[in-house]
């Protein structure tokens, strides 16, 4: 769901800032001016996790019609009866009322877009601006300037060409360029200008060349343009800008003596006195910039100390430690993206099939183990493995545990019917045990779930492994269209280990329930299993029939999974199941 990959770009960018920050405030004394500016590049990495992640290898996709919950209560809940199409499916499903992602999911998506192409068009803008300077700009005739600046690229031992020219467009210095790089100057500067002040600016501007900001320069302009909603971005990246030109003075200032330092500061505060401020070009580093940045580049240079072995080592420790910190966040990531939607199948002994033609009009799965073969046949790979509602499904494990809990037994499964009138005239009666999961009768399932209690539940649902085990969705809704998940492979191994008792559970209990689900018998093939309808706001979107089929000499468990806005029931499920086993000679 985007509405999830939005949320999670703004967290760990807002939790990254926020941390560079406070780091930056209480480690200042154990930082270098290029420390500092460095922990913004993991900015710049944490910045990109979250689309790193989607290269992990792990598979994760967003239910198409997840739902949030909007109302617990039982009285609340409308209720619709599926048409019965043979004398063994009895498909009743509970609409429950959700409130549809979908709309606030498109919404997101359109306004992020919208944001992105306004500062495209910016970005596009401040381009065009940067080559009408490149169109304007004239190489330098002045030998002793052009002798000057080769001395400069020679003591920072720059080898790479550079265009250096003077341009009108242009009131303060300036580096900018990819392919081909440029260092720029006011036009008729050498008039104002002494040969010294021109060669701080040139050491100024060359260290920007350096130090690779030009490039910089347009992974910021990308990042802005993708988190434009996030001000703490904003915020981050102009602290970046000031923090790299303070590097940059630094690098000079560790060249100059003493005397030729105050000159260099003296050349800063030349172009606030002597020329109007040149708009902000983002894809530039610019020699001059606010009165509160030029502020604070004349105190850091004013107090300008030469810095130690011992502080750029605290500086380098500073860094790999919230390095770490910044790339712990990974996981974080992975399980707020991944958010336990995909069973993580693996299994060398599956077989991938194409039976689209059974699954027209639904997006769904079909599972199939064969278990004399011990091999897996899978319609969907991708859908096989990702976690839906089990709806009515799971129902037999309710059972079972209300078995094992001894709140009902084989022969005393009994419940009393409270009086709520339904629109089922079988649910209006007292239950039992084979009475409840034959007609589907959820409110017997509930009242199990409340006398086991929640604690019991989650404690059970995690020692068999079922989905996620989830049950945030509260102790009544849980498992309808809500917190619970589970996939159809999962549903399949499941029901292989019930039917073998490797759960370890009593035995008369794991034949209790066999005997309960069983549904019919026909030319010596038992079929057993459960349907389950997901009905949403009065649309059912999301089918279920789950079982297995005994034929004397193998067993085969089963799962189908259909989805869809509308129309996708338990009882639909049930058809494309049997017509699948009917063509594949299974039943």
């Amino acid at each position: 769901m985007f509405l999830t990959y939005f949320i999670i770009c703004f967290i760990v960018s807002s939790l990254t800032i926020t941390g560079i920050m406070l780091v930056r405030r209480i480690f200042q004394k154990q930082l270098s001016a290029k420390g500092q500016y460095n922990l913004w590049f993991l900015l710049l990495f944490a910045l990109v996790l979250p689309f790193i992640v989607q290269l992990l290898p792990f598979e994760y996709s967003y239910n198409a019609f997840d739902v949030n919950k909007s109302n617990e209560t039982i009285p609340s809940l409308m209720m619709k009866e599926e048409v019965q199409k043979s004398n063994w499916i009895q498909d009743y499903s509970m609409s429950v009322n959700r409130s549809n992602l979908e709309y606030l999911n498109t919404m997101t998506a359109c306004i992020w877009i919208a944001g992105m192409l306004v500062m495209t068009v910016l970005a596009v803008k401040a381009w065009l601006e940067v080559k009408k300077i490149k169109k304007t700009t004239v190489r330098l005739k002045n030998k002793d300037v052009q002798l000057l600046f080769e001395k400069c690229k020679k003591q920072l031992n720059i080898s790479g060409h550079l265009v250096v020219g003077e341009s009108p467009l242009v009131k303060s210095p300036m580096t900018f360029g990819l392919v081909r790089n440029y260092v720029v100057l006011p036009a008729n500067f050498e008039k104002w200008l002494t040969l010294d002040e021109i060669k701080y600016i040139f050491l100024h501007e060359l260290n920007h060349y350096k130090s690779k900001d030009i490039a910089t320069n347009y992974l910021i302009v990308i990042f802005q343009v993708i988190y434009w909603f996030n001000p703490l971005v904003w915020i981050a990246f102009r602290k970046m800008r000031l923090d790299r030109e303070i590097a940059c003075d630094h690098a000079v200032l560790s060249s100059l003596d003493e005397e030729r330092r105050r000159e260099y500061g003296i050349t800063i505060i030349n172009f606030i006195d002597k020329v109007s401020r040149q708009k902000n070009l983002i894809l530039a580093d610019q020699f001059n910039g606010s009165k509160k940045q030029i502020k604070s580049r004349i105190e850091r240079i004013a107090s300008y100390t030469k810095e130690s072995k011992l502080l750029k080592l605290k500086s380098t420790v500073v860094f790999i430690v919230i390095g770490l910190l910044v790339a712990s966040q990974v996981p974080l990531i992975s399980a707020m993206a991944n958010d336990n939607t995909h069973y993580d199948f693996k299994s060398k002994n599956a077989l991938y099939m194409d039976l689209s033609e059974h699954f027209t009009e639904y997006d769904g799965s079909f599972v199939l183990y064969d278990t004399q073969a011990d091999q897996y046949q899978i319609y969907n790979k991708d859908k096989s493995t990702l976690r839906v509602s089990p709806n009515s499904t799971y129902k037999i494990y309710s059972a079972l545990l209300g078995l094992e809990s001894n709140l009902i037994s084989g022969e005393n499964s009994t419940i009393k019917w409270n009086g709520t009138q339904y629109p089922f005239e079988s649910w209006n009666s007292e239950q039992n045990l084979t009475s409840a999961l034959k007609n589907s009768v959820t409110w017997y399932f509930q009242e199990l779930d409340k006398r086991n209690k929640a604690g019991i539940i989650h404690s059970y649902l995690k020692r068999i492994h079922y989905g996620n085990s989830d049950m945030s969705g509260g102790i009544n809704e849980f498992w309808l269209e809500s917190s619970l998940k589970i996939s159809p492979v999962e549903q399949v191994r499941l029901l292989k280990d019930l039917y073998t008792n490797q759960l370890g559970f009593k035995e008369k209990n794991i034949q209790t329930v066999k005997e309960a689900i069983k549904l019919e018998e026909k030319n010596n093939e038992i079929l057993s299993g459960k349907t389950g309808t997901g009905t949403v706001n009065g649309n059912d979107i999301n089918g279920w029939f789950i079982g297995y089929v005994e034929n004397g000499e193998n067993t085969y468990f089963f799962a189908t999974n259909i989805e869809n806005k509308e129309n996708a029931s338990g009882v639909k499920a049930a058809e494309i199941t049997l017509s699948i086993l009917k063509d594949m000679g299974i039943y």
